[in-house]
């Protein structure tokens, strides 16, 4: 059998240029990781309805498992490795870490990738815009308030409030 034709093309991610060869078929999840080694998008449930898969796109969250590679060509595609900056984390993963936002950890980078666009859109969102926002990542072991919380905490960090996480918020009331 012979392997499908590949394309080459230049994308961006990260900031950083980045030239692939590709089946066409192949998702920007699959090309993310097979073919540029950036496995910290997941794979979740391959049928858009987990969230796990989350990057941005320009900017926008999209689930990477159901948008062609080829079709993020000539695009800005940001992934959770470019969250932080060089070592330093951002505010976001600061406060997932801590306030303990995650357990096993595996929806932790889409969740990650669908707050930070909602804290770059909106720099004091309600609990209610939080639980919206993130109503497409799914996360099985976790009751999702110190999803929200760390939301919260990343974005007064964000505004320069100087908030330390309560001891409730990190070990439960």
């Amino acid at each position: 059998m012979t392997e499908p034709s590949k394309v080459l093309a230049t994308f961006t991610v990260n900031g950083e240029p980045h030239e692939v060869a590709f089946p066409p078929h192949k998702t920007l999840l699959e090309v993310l990781r097979e073919e540029m080694g950036l496995t910290g998008t997941k794979h979740g449930c391959e049928l858009g309805e987990c969230g796990t898969c989350t990057v941005q796109v320009d900017g926008t969250p999209i689930l990477s498992c159901l948008m062609l590679a080829i079709d993020a060509v000539g695009t800005q595609v940001r992934t959770v490795e470019g969250l932080a900056d060089g070592a330093e984390l951002s505010l976001l993963q600061h406060a997932f870490a801590d306030l303990g936002a995650a357990q096993c950890g595996y929806c932790t980078p889409g969740i990650l990738m669908t707050a930070d666009a909602l804290l770059r859109a909106n720099k004091s969102p309600t609990r209610e815009e939080i639980k919206q926002y993130l109503a497409g990542n799914l996360c099985r072991c976790t009751g999702y308030l110190k999803i929200f919380e760390a939301v919260e905490l990343a974005a007064a960090r964000g505004r320069g409030e100087q908030r330390e996480p309560s001891k409730e918020s990190i070990y439960g009331s």
